[in-house]
């Protein structure tokens, strides 16, 4: 099973970049991912000629963001009744953090031809169907996931918009993939959208290639 995790929330990213416009904060962390060890407040705030508290509103700051990641670590070594209380650490977070305008996911794309390729190696069975398959599934899953169509498109990239009766998809989400590997590319988004319209049981609208220049080579139009 394959679930999209390149996005824990709408705009999440664009907010924890926006964290690091603040240059002391953005010390702060850089100063802490260069670390070997996670770093307490009271050495973060001397290697960098800060107060205290100034340093330990802006590492929590980061921590909220998902930037950062808390510990808690007894710096004494000992354990025990009178070891004192374990210290509040920071270190950077397995989070990655990516911010593209238009929005794009091509980790997303990655992971699906990866899994087409490690498969059709082990079975034999051709790659292009492969990733058809997983891509469905995949749309499968994320219809599944209990949100309308429309919210389902935005939050990845596609920016439906109306047209009559179809949805336009105004933004391919595997922009520079979709034009260097058109067939490839549009035909795997083909039935991840296919398998999304399945599981949300939208038996009124069918995916289709139509491509058009600026807007993404799927639409979504009324069912023949």
């Amino acid at each position: 099973m394959f679930v999209d995790h390149s996005k824990e929330a709408p705009g999440g990213d664009v907010s924890a970049v926006a964290v690091l416009d603040e240059p002391t904060r953005r010390r702060l962390y850089e100063h802490v991912v260069r670390q070997a060890a996670p770093v307490g407040r009271d050495e973060a705030a001397q290697a960098l000629g800060l107060a205290r508290q100034t340093a330990a509103f802006h590492l929590d700051r980061l921590a909220d963001q998902g930037l950062l990641e808390v510990v808690y670590e007894r710096r004494s070594g000992r354990s025990g009744p009178g070891a004192g209380r374990p210290a509040k650490l920071y270190r950077r977070s397995n989070r990655e953090v990516s911010v593209s305008l238009p929005e794009r996911r091509y980790e997303l794309a990655g992971r699906l031809l990866a899994q087409a390729v490690e498969e059709s190696d082990a079975t034999g069975e051709p790659v292009r169907t492969v990733l058809h398959r997983k891509a469905a599934e995949l749309g499968e899953q994320l219809g599944a996931q209990g949100i309308s169509l429309t919210d389902l498109l935005e939050s990845h990239g596609f920016e439906p918009r109306g047209e009559g009766d179809a949805i336009l998809l105004r933004n391919c989400p595997f922009h520079v993939l979709a034009r260097d590997h058109t067939e490839t590319v549009c035909s795997m988004n083909l039935h991840l959208l296919r398998g999304v319209l399945k599981a949300l049981g939208e038996s009124r609208l069918e995916a289709c290639l139509a491509p058009a220049p600026g807007q993404c080579c799927v639409r979504l139009q009324p069912s023949a």
